[in-house]
């Protein structure tokens, strides 16, 4: 976003560059002869001054000045289009966060703690012959596909949060 505001003010500054190049300038000079002559006696030392002011009849620098303007107006377009783009990327970034805090909501407080609640109910029961070696391995498998789940779900909140980050440019989300 800022090398865009950057490039708008550059092409600003050409325009007004070409401007400039573009205006005549009074041309100044001065002149100091020093001649002897036999036959004007007070002619020997002779100072001069002159000024020219151009005329224009055609612009040499109009093309440049029609570019220049052009320029201005495209890379405005590009900084709208960048400003577009951060906007965008904030958005998609806090959404991302938002539903990842939605998802791992019911995990830290539902979740986690009924998976250890069955996992440590069968394995009781298991111990005292009430359920199957078949029962005990599959509520240890629940047990850790929630743990990995909840996993997954932290990793993709710190994603989000340093995508987030990331589109804003500082870091809000620690």
């Amino acid at each position: 976003m800022k090398a865009a505001v950057e490039a708008v003010d550059k092409a600003q500054t050409d325009h007004k560059l070409a401007v400039a190049n573009g205006s005549t300038d009074p041309t100044l000079s001065a002149w100091y002869t020093h001649n002897s002559s036999n036959n004007n006696p007070d002619g020997i030392n002779t100072l001069g001054v002159s000024v020219s002011i151009p005329l224009r009849i055609f612009d040499r620098n109009q093309g440049e000045k029609l570019r220049t303007q052009l320029d201005i107006t495209r890379t405005e377009r590009l900084r709208d289009a960048a400003e577009a783009q951060v906007f965008s990327d904030v958005d998609s970034g806090y959404a991302t966060l938002d539903s990842t805090i939605i998802l791992l909501k019911p995990y830290k407080v539902k979740y986690l703690q009924q998976s250890v609640r069955v996992r440590d109910t069968i394995y009781y029961s298991y111990q005292h012959g009430a359920a199957s070696l078949l029962d005990f391995l599959n509520a240890e498998s629940d047990y850790r596909a929630v743990q990995l789940n909840y996993v997954n779900l932290v990793g993709s909140y710190l994603t989000a949060a340093a995508q987030l980050n990331l589109a804003v440019g500082r870091e809000v989300i620690q």
